[in-house]
């Protein structure tokens, strides 16, 4: 087993508390900002709060697999830090043996913020590391990021 990470920042002019807010509301908000990826997300157990199971469809515009259900792990209002981990689906027990992943808000000094998108995982004996695939899931991150930034500036009032 091989014990890896990697993490990206993304500059952002939409406020942290904004996205923020958005994030806590994702499993409303992504199916109808990137139908052509997320066809669903259901809670299967809590109501968005840490402990929540939540079951993720993606459209067959994903290649890698359709579905993959995570659990909230944490929800640290102050500090805008939001946590989870896949428990199902996915490359869970195909290629890694767990995946978590945190997201981080930090104002900036004017306006704006600095999203920090960070992943820690541990790949499955055998499985070698595969670094065009790490790149390609910090750009899927990144587009869908921006996906969310734009419906966010496009909405100057929601989230608020």
């Amino acid at each position: 087993m091989v014990a890896g990470s990697f993490s990206i920042e993304i500059e952002s002019p939409v406020e942290a508390k904004r996205l923020w807010k958005a994030t806590l509301d994702t499993h409303n908000l992504l199916p109808k900002q990137a139908p052509g990826l997320i066809s669903g997300i259901t809670l299967l157990q809590g109501d968005g709060g840490v402990g929540t199971i939540r079951h993720v469809k993606f459209t067959p515009a994903n290649k890698d697999f359709s579905y993959v259900k995570e659990k909230v792990d944490l929800i640290d209002e102050a500090n805008m830090v939001y946590g989870f981990s896949h428990v199902e689906g996915g490359v869970l027990g195909k290629k890694v043996a767990s995946v978590s992943y945190k997201i981080k808000y930090t104002p900036k000094p004017g306006g704006g913020c600095i999203t920090t998108y960070s992943c820690n995982y541990d790949s499955l004996p055998g499985v070698p590391h595969d670094e065009a695939k790490i790149e390609e899931i910090k750009a899927n991150s990144t587009g869908l990021f921006k996906q969310v930034e734009e419906y966010l500036i496009a909405n100057p009032t929601l989230y608020c």
